[in-house]
Order: structure tokens, then sequence, then C-alpha cells
């Protein structure tokens, strides 16, 4: 056995990557990732813009004010990450941010028309992709 061997058994109590559930969460996340991004090219979106689309429609469908800390706080997300993507949003037209009198550091997102219009194609897309995908399908 090589020294590099020991070495590795000496760190890891894994034979290989594979052995790690980590590693493998990790890997089919991106594998996932990477085909949903193929199924939503054709609406202009990522994952994590449509993700960040579809939390906001579900949340606000009752017509409740959601910020965008709730939607980070949903997908448990880092804040920054969601305003700069709300922000490209907004710029696309799918989703507006509204800036409450009472409280200047909030902000509220709702979907646009457009917005709504565009998840409501979508989102059985992505539904179906996830049904074949998790199904071994794909």
């Amino acid at each position: 056995m090589s020294d590099a061997t020991q070495r590795w058994r000496a760190i890891s109590s894994f034979s290989g990557p594979e052995e790690s559930p980590g590693f493998t969460l990790w890997r089919d996340f991106m594998r996932w990732q990477r085909l949903l991004n193929i199924e939503l090219r054709p609406f202009g979106l990522t994952q994590p813009q449509f993700a960040i689309l579809s939390v906001c429609g579900w949340l606000t469908r009752d017509g409740r004010d959601v910020s965008q800390q709730d939607v980070a706080d949903y997908l448990r997300l880092d804040r920054m990450h969601v305003s700069q993507i709300t922000k490209r949003l907004e710029e696309y037209g799918l989703i507006i941010r509204i800036v409450p009198a009472d409280d200047l550091r909030t902000k509220h997102i709702k979907l646009t028309e457009t917005g709504e219009e565009l998840l409501f194609q979508a989102l059985p897309q992505v539904e179906a992709f996830d049904k074949k995908f998790f199904n071994g399908s794909q």
C-alpha cells in the first residue's frame, strides 16, 4: 500500500467520493440543476431565478405581502444573492419590488402580470421534468 493511500485512509472513512453522501448529493444536485437549466432556457430563466419567481408566486397567491427576506428565508438562500436575482427579475419585468413607506430597509416583491404568465407556463414543465428526473427517466 502506498504512502498516499495510507494517508487517505487516515483522513477519510470513505474509499472514494462516490461513498460520501455529501458528494453524491452535490453531484446529483448539479446534474439536476444543469438539466433543469436546459428546460428553463426557452423561458429565459435559470434554476435560481425560477426558484425565486415560483416561491414569490406561491407565497403571494393569497394576496399577502412578501419581502425579499421572506423569500430568502423560505429558500434558505443568502439575502444578498436573493437581492441580486430579484433585481434581475425586476429588470426583466417579471416582478416588482416595493419599498413600504414605514420601513425603507424592506423590499416587498410580487409578480407582474408578465411574471405570473411566465410562471404559469414554466411551472408545469418544471414539475414534469422533476417527475421524470426523480423517477430515473432523465
